[in-house]
């Protein structure tokens, strides 16, 4: 089926969401350079299931995670500007098309900017584990994040049980 390519707009919903991920994400990065200069030459460079640092390593590698960060917002962003391309049920058509895209782009929204959030979460602990003011992400870490990345996904399919 060829799909209708629409132009619908971005929602107060989107420009909210894209808001707060990169509020935090930027506070993480100036986090990370303001403490710079305190921040030992070893921090955390892997952290186990339980959230435990199970590898150190230099502490440049703490530029890694706004690379990744920068390089999945700018990506995912990519996939929200197109979601005719995305997957949906076979019942797609061109009278509910715009109900499935809205709802597709809203739930890639909100799944990149979590990662974002969670991405500026990783280095701030990182940091704070570094200079000695934490011990880990915490046991609670792992299943927040599948939390938050599960449940949107779960909504949306709710949601689009429900389109007509």
């Amino acid at each position: 089926m060829d799909r209708p390519v629409l132009k619908l707009p971005r929602t107060k919903w989107e420009w909210g969401c894209d808001i707060l991920g990169l509020i935090v994400f930027i506070g993480s990065i100036v986090f990370l350079v303001v403490s710079w200069s305190a921040i030992p030459e070893q921090v955390p460079g892997h952290y186990n299931a339980s959230g435990e640092v199970d590898r150190w390593g230099s502490k440049y590698e703490l530029f890694i995670l706004p690379i990744i960060g920068v390089f999945l917002w700018f990506m995912m962003g990519i996939f929200e500007r197109f979601p005719h391309i995305h997957n949906y049920p076979a019942r797609i058509n061109e009278s509910n098309a715009a109900a499935f895209y809205l709802t597709s782009r809203k739930m890639l929204n909100v799944i990149k900017n979590i990662c974002l959030a969670l991405f500026g979460f990783i280095l701030i602990q990182s940091i704070r584990v570094a200079l000695g003011w934490a011990d880990s992400l915490g046991i609670w870490f792992l299943p927040v994040f599948l939390l938050a990345t599960i449940v949107p996904i779960i909504f949306t399919l709710i949601k689009f049980s429900r389109i007509q």
